[in-house]
């Protein structure tokens, strides 16, 4: 993690002073924590693809707004694709405990306006987050200057982009996905992988839903390309830097 040299400035929230900290804090400054996951993304694509995904998104915000990013949290909640080989997946309890703490440590050092960026995007996984900040924000709900967290994933707006230029049927570790990463760290991209579009039973609770994508992918992503992934990415940073402005105001 480095500074962004280009234009002289801090975007890491790490890289700065304490009284940096405080100045930014008093100044308002947003802040955004990514978060990722351990978690298979087939045989082509690197176990820290939701990480870097998010990462790549709150710098690329960070850069057009001035805010800070938080030093990111790469592990998630994973229940899909916990029995895969390289997935590290921590409890709903755990996510939402840290996810607490975190926020509520940037609330005590002065930072009210946060938004949580996650490039993992299960429902379980979102729902510990939510309610994390949920519970900040109802702890200080009587304060006068009280803090406002956002929470989404990027794929809330990449998915936008399905319908449109991609099937409606993409999902991890399609064409979307592998896109995108191979516009943000091509060096880490391992094979072109091979579609797969599991059917899952509707609405059935099952223990090993690996069975069903046994390739670990969920898309084509044969069809993916370095020019899709930065047109998907530059359109997420485009929507996120809206909600960091909405907080400025």
């Amino acid at each position: 993690m480095c500074a962004d040299s280009t234009k002289n400035r801090i975007l890491w929230f790490d890289e700065l002073s304490m009284p940096e900290a405080e100045k930014a804090a008093k100044n308002g400054k947003v802040v955004i924590i990514p978060c990722g996951s351990i978690e298979e993304h087939g045989d082509h694509l690197p176990l820290a693809t939701d990480s870097i995904q998010a990462e790549y998104v709150a710098l690329g915000v960070a850069r057009k707004t001035g805010c800070l990013v938080a030093p990111s949290l790469r592990y998630g909640l994973c229940n899909s694709t916990r029995n895969f080989p390289g997935t590290i997946t921590i409890t709903f309890d755990t996510l939402r405990s840290i996810m607490t703490d975190i926020l509520e440590d940037f609330v005590r050092n002065g930072f009210k306006r946060l938004l949580v960026i996650t490039g993992h995007a299960g429902g379980s996984h979102m729902t510990a987050i939510r309610l994390a900040a949920k519970k900040v924000v109802i702890n200080h709900m009587k304060e006068e200057n009280r803090p406002r967290i956002i929470v989404c994933s990027d794929y809330d707006f990449a998915f936008d982009l399905k319908g449109v230029e991609f099937d409606e049927r993409d999902s991890h570790a399609g064409t979307i996905e592998t896109s995108r990463v191979m516009a943000i760290r091509p060096d880490l991209i391992k094979g072109k992988g091979a579609p797969n579009y599991p059917n899952f039973p509707r609405f059935e609770i099952t223990p090993d839903p690996e069975k069903y994508f046994p390739s670990g992918v969920m898309g084509d992503p044969t069809v993916a390309a370095a020019e899709k992934g930065q047109k998907i990415n530059d359109y997420v940073i485009e929507q996120v830097v809206k909600l960091v402005k909405e907080l400025e105001q």
